[in-house]
């Protein structure tokens, strides 16, 4: 204890001894050395500002060190720059912008290295909450259905499951604040659990991460970003409300942040409410009704040498489960049987700024309460209760010319409790420990990264049950150890023209379900037995990415071939027990291949014209010639965008119209039936309007507006032969103060 209290004292006299830099200069175009009121931020402090309308800038409080600095502005192309502060400098960086209709580069925050995406090696989808809002997306998870590669497993319109490349459940990883979401995402009912209000921008890694992020990134991961905080001397409020016609839902939520020079904080409560939602043929879907509250707050100490965040999450999803077409009702009162579910997530981020190097230090608890009432509306048949602790510790070591280094140890300690009458899982703990190296490597038109990375993985369950019952669990304790590696490049061949090869390895070790299942899953209506001898799933991807961009256009090609050894699946058999089918866990080598292909269409000078085309396919085989469950179907999207510019009043303006062409799945597994194709049609508009110091927005969108009646192939209402939603119009309108 002595010892850790000297060491806390050593980095406290640090930090206070610690110099303090600036950063100053003057950002002007390019084209017309006109001033530049563009954002100056720091991504790896949190720490940014806002030109003056003469474009003169400066940050203060900048720990000794070397960091990114991004410079970005709508209409110019974003710039980031390597600067180096030491012994309470002023470091001065004019910068000329230039004009670009591409749109505004973020700094990707899912890869290790936190760079703009045209300096990444990987790949890495991004888009705001708020494109995904204007889309009509009545949730987060049906909203990243539009990213080329991701589609999702829905239970009606209130659960969505995220696939990746045909991967799913706990083949892709959730990070929310930072760190894993843990809440039982074995189930194929079991949905994200997180509400989009508060979440900036949404960021996909499309391939095994495991090197990044250890067991159940094999798929790849899903990164949500929760908002920034105010910039310094800030003071900020929002209200948004939204009404869906189809579900005659609303979703309402309000914000408020501030932030002084070191200290900043935000909060934010939203609330949603749905009843069934109408399908194409005029019906109801009875009890896919649900309603939503969420929470979340942050504060965040910025020091000279020391940075801490700390952020909470609370969310209440109360959820219907559909059995049949019943009663048309327009209530939004949940019948039996349903879901009621609440998550917590506190995390905790604490970096240490040295001389030339840093370390973070994150920690997260989560706390996961399923409930299931099936014959009563007061008494949980079914309650699970899981207790997450994560930690992910990371030294960025000094830069050597070149050459940035990351070490770092990753961990979990988790504890998963039964309290209902139904067991689903056994009573089990879980622990994790990964170590990991990562190396990223820069020259003018190349850059490199690798990495190696070793994990194990222990589960000890308790038996569950009677030896003397049928569905008697027996007690298990296992332990997995996977070895992984990534290796990467990105190629800047001629201008203009890049070329991104990535080559990893993942893992994933079998679930808790998987291992041990000896029973009903009432949400799936299967009997579904366990099988304690599967070992770890082990693949290794290779990702092949083309770009080209000017100033008229931009065209992607991504290809991958995904090697999945000893893949686990369900399969049915011709055992019937409790009047339902039974479907044993099994295991054999399979592979994925597809890709995403696109343009964007963007002539200059007619920088508002926007034409936008991509096609996305992916074709999953087990090594017996059987195709994989689940797979999505090819798919066509097509979208003609028009933005106009700043006006005096009007701020900014835009008009969408999309076509989406979903084809037949054809390729389907033994225990599935094909499903037809079809296309549908969105629509929408977007205004914004400043009165004195107030932003108005006002948005009408439309999805499925020629009612079409179909059914995905990755609808959980397709056994039952339930159509999707039909046509919706929607209402989006918000206030920033």
């Amino acid at each position: 204890m002595k010892n850790y209290l000297c060491l806390l004292a050593v980095l406290f006299l640090y930090a206070t001894a610690s110099s303090q830099n600036s950063l100053t200069g003057n950002i002007t175009s390019k084209n017309t050395n006109d001033p530049i009121s563009a954002t100056v931020y720091i991504p790896q402090l949190e720490k940014g500002t806002v030109a003056d309308f003469d474009g003169n800038y400066t940050i203060n409080n900048i720990p000794d060190g070397n960091y990114n600095v991004v410079f970005s502005s709508l209409g110019y192309a974003s710039v980031s720059r390597k600067l180096s502060f030491t012994n309470r400098e002023t470091v001065t960086e004019n910068l000329q912008l230039q004009e670009s209709a591409v749109e505004m580069e973020e700094v990707i925050i899912s890869t290790p290295f936190h760079k703009l995406q045209s300096d990444n090696v990987m790949k890495v989808e991004r888009v705001s909450t708020d494109e995904l809002r204007a889309s009509g997306a009545v949730t987060l998870a049906e909203g990243i259905n539009t990213i080329a590669g991701v589609n999702i497993i829905s239970t009606g319109t209130g659960i969505g499951k995220p696939v990746i490349r045909g991967l799913s459940s706990n083949r892709v990883l959730t990070y929310a604040q930072g760190v894993r979401l843990e809440n039982q995402q074995f189930g194929d009912e079991h949905g994200l659990g997180i509400n989009e209000a508060g979440i900036e921008s949404v960021e996909v890694i499309k391939g095994p991460a495991s090197l990044l992020y250890g067991s159940d990134a094999l798929g790849g991961v899903l990164y949500l970003n929760p908002e920034k905080f105010a910039l310094t001397g800030e003071t900020q409020a929002d209200l948004s409300s939204s009404y869906f016609s189809n579900t005659l839902g609303t979703s309402t939520n309000l914000g408020i942040k501030t932030s002084g020079e070191k200290l900043k904080f935000l909060a934010r409560g939203a609330y949603a409410s749905f009843s069934d939602y109408k399908s194409g043929a005029a019906y109801r879907v009875t009890n896919s009704r649900f309603n939503e509250k969420d929470f979340k707050a942050g504060v965040q100490y910025s020091g000279i040498a020391f940075k801490s965040t700390l952020r909470y999450n609370y969310n209440r999803s109360n959820i219907g489960i559909p059995e049949e077409i019943g009663v048309q009702s327009r209530s939004k009162d949940l019948e039996l049987p349903f879901q009621e579910i609440d998550n917590h997530i506190l995390s905790i981020e604490n970096t240490l700024f040295f001389n030339n190097s840093s370390l973070d230090v994150k920690a997260g608890y989560l706390f996961n309460d399923r409930r299931e009432f099936e014959d009563e509306p007061d008494v949980a048949a079914l309650r699970l209760k899981l207790n997450t602790f994560n930690y992910d510790l990371k030294y960025h070591l000094p830069q050597l010319g070149n050459f940035e280094t990351i070490v770092g140890v990753q961990g979990m300690f988790q504890n998963n409790k039964n309290e209902g009458e139904e067991i689903l899982i056994p009573d089990a703990k879980t622990t994790d420990v990964g170590v990991l190296a990562t190396s990223h490597y820069h020259l003018e038109k190349v850059d490199l990264q690798a990495g190696v990375r070793l994990d194990t993985r222990k589960i000890n369950s308790e038996a569950a049950g009677s030896p003397m019952d049928q569905d008697y669990i027996e007690a298990l304790d296992k332990s997995f150890t996977s070895f992984t590696a990534a290796l990467g490049a990105k190629m800047d061949l001629v201008e203009k023209f890049s070329v991104r090869i990535n080559l990893a390895s993942g893992f994933r070790a079998p679930n808790l379900a998987e291992l041990t299942s000896e029973g009903v899953h009432e949400g799936t209506n299967r009997y579904e037995r366990g099988n304690s001898s599967l070992t770890n799933e082990q693949n290794f991807q290779a990702d092949l990415a083309l770009e080209y961009r000017n100033e008229h256009i931009e065209f992607f090609a991504n290809g991958f071939y995904n090697a999945v050894n000893n893949y686990i699946y369900l399969a049915p058999t011709n055992e019937i027990i409790d009047n339902t089918a039974v479907y044993n866990y099994l295991q054999d080598n399979a592979a994925l291949y597809g890709g995403e292909f696109g343009f964007h269409l963007h002539p200059h000078p007619l920088d508002w014209l926007h034409l936008e085309s991509s096609f996305e396919t992916v074709t999953g085989k087990l090594d017996d010639n059987g195709y994989l469950p689940l797979s999505p179907a090819n798919s066509v999207r097509n979208t003609f965008r028009v933005e106009f510019a700043d006006g005096n009043a009007r701020k900014a303006s835009s008009a969408f119209i999309t076509l989406e062409n979903t084809f037949d799945q054809n390729n389907v597994s033994i225990f599935e039936t094909r499903t037809a194709g079809y296309s549908l049609v969105s629509a929408g508009v977007e205004s914004s309007f400043t009165l004195n110091k107030i932003l108005l927005k006002v948005g009408l969108n439309g999805t499925n507006l020629t009612n079409k009646q179909y059914v995905s192939h990755l609808s959980r209402f397709k056994l039952d032969n339930i159509l999707n939603m039909g046509r919706s119009i929607n209402v989006n309108l918000k206030v920033e103060i």
